[in-house]
């Protein structure tokens, strides 16, 4: 393990929590977000990421359950800048002995925790604060034509969200059951 970085396992054994070492006093912080050597130590992955994302959002609003299609799968090493979410990782890969699983995992400022979301992994976040900035990483460009979205209340994922009031996109509200991914194919998950 290395010492910039300690690493946890979720329930997903592949989706990792990743928590830097902070060096704080009373002027403020300083931690590397990201150093490839310190993340290919820690997590024993060799990667490459291609494209930073930021969305701002705010309270409420769900982004998600989001992936693309092969070979367009993203990975992505997730985390909030300012405010907090709830951040859920749903392992869609078929023969995965956690198919269907999710995990969840509250990110913040305050934590400054990232998560690793491998590829083949559906993902989204619902803002638990009164708006947050969502940074991530991912290992391959965004891909309109294979961008797939599942339906964040399916009730055969069953995700216990922390719920109010939920806004969402045009795009994901009308998000694939995931029983038509299970037993069609991730093409069945189209979105408009």
């Amino acid at each position: 393990m290395s010492d910039a970085l300690k690493v946890t396992p979720t329930a997903i054994p592949d989706v990792l929590i990743l928590e830097p070492r902070v060096f704080s006093d009373a002027r403020g912080f300083f931690f590397e977000s990201f150093n490839q050597r310190a993340f290919n130590e820690a997590t024993g992955l060799d990667l490459t990421f291609v494209q930073d994302n930021h969305s701002r959002s705010a309270k409420g609003v769900l982004r998600g359950l989001h992936y693309q299609l092969p070979p367009h799968e993203q990975g992505k090493l997730v985390r909030v800048v300012r405010g907090s979410v709830f951040d859920v990782a749903v392992d869609i890969r078929r023969g995965s002995a956690t198919f269907g699983r999710w995990v969840g995992v509250a990110l913040s400022e305050e934590n400054q925790r990232q998560l690793w979301i491998p590829p083949g992994l559906a993902h989204g976040f619902l803002v638990t604060s009164e708006s947050a900035d969502f940074l991530y990483k991912t290992t391959s460009y965004y891909a309109p034509h294979a961008e797939r979205c599942l339906a964040w209340n399916d009730p055969m994922l069953a995700i216990n969200w922390p719920l109010g009031e939920v806004l969402l996109s045009t795009k994901d509200k009308a998000g694939g059951r995931f029983s038509d991914y299970c037993f069609t194919g991730p093409e069945a998950t189209t979105t408009p």
